[in-house]
């Protein structure tokens, strides 16, 4: 079992929530408002008046075979969108009750 954080611009919350659904990802928890800035590039999320835009998180737990696709999808998204700003980062865990 995987376990999955994703940390994105507020604009592509919706589009994340239908890859999720296309790739059958259902149980998740998610942050709607965070700001951050990113390590390298991109400009900060603050939700200030100089840097008005916010960030949204999600951390959702998928199977082994679930975590390529939707990796893959998340990096689609983020390619298309360079401008906004995704990360993910999947580790492993343990099972559940």
């Amino acid at each position: 079992m995987k376990a999955i954080f994703v940390s994105c611009n507020q604009a592509l919350y919706e589009e994340l929530q239908q890859e999720m659904k296309q790739l059958g990802v259902r149980g998740y928890t998610a942050w709607e408002e965070l700001i951050g800035c990113g390590t390298a590039t991109g400009e900060p999320h603050l939700g200030d008046a100089v840097w008005p835009t916010m960030n949204s998180a999600l951390l959702t737990f998928v199977e082994d075979e679930q975590c390529k696709p939707f990796m893959a999808a998340l990096r689609e998204l983020d390619e298309r969108n360079p401008q906004l700003g995704l990360r993910a980062f999947w580790w492993e865990v343990g099972g559940t009750m």
